[in-house]
């Protein structure tokens, strides 16, 4: 897996750096907030596919307006993700600050704009934790994936699984 940082910053309006790995980027909005965004492998959540999950992160935690220059370079790299690799990637908004599902809803907007054009399946489903709390989990997949639907069933089948826990 690897991302490609001279093919996202021609499509990016902030300026991508890369980090220490060819996995995570980061860049800084015109209001000083820096952002970390890249995909760290995942063997837990669908143990039989290759499955990156999605992480978008205000490294300095500076409050940030709406800013669409911030939607399109998180698109730039999303993008980059499928030009340059076949994997599957997972994207998951947990509880932190009760903002989960406004962000799923963002980024949920954010792809679907941009899910013709790139060829691609998105899947997404609410999980609750243990405190009834709604999560959610989305995959992303090129349709063109040689396993597409194995690995639509892997997902829906860790989905219900979560969804049948026991609560406590």
């Amino acid at each position: 897996m690897i991302l490609n940082v001279e093919t996202i910053q021609e499509k990016a309006p902030y300026k991508v750096t890369k980090i220490a790995d060819d996995k995570h980027v980061a860049f800084f909005t015109d209001y000083g907030v820096q952002y970390i965004a890249g995909f760290d492998k995942d063997d837990i959540t669908m143990p039989v596919t290759e499955t990156y999950q999605f992480s978008i992160i205000n490294f300095n935690n500076k409050k940030s307006p709406r800013d669409p220059k911030v939607r399109e370079t998180i698109i730039a790299i999303v993008e980059n993700f499928f030009v340059e690799n076949q994997e599957v990637m997972l994207y998951i908004c947990e509880t932190g600050d009760g903002k989960q599902s406004m962000r799923n809803r963002l980024f949920e907007y954010w792809i679907n704009n941009y899910k013709k054009k790139w060829k691609i399946m998105f899947l997404t489903a609410s999980i609750p934790d243990e405190n009834g709390i709604l999560n959610y989990a989305s995959i992303i997949i090129r349709q063109d994936h040689p396993r597409l639907k194995e690995v639509i069933r892997e997902f829906s089948d860790t989905v219900t699984l979560l969804n049948d826990k026991p609560q406590q």
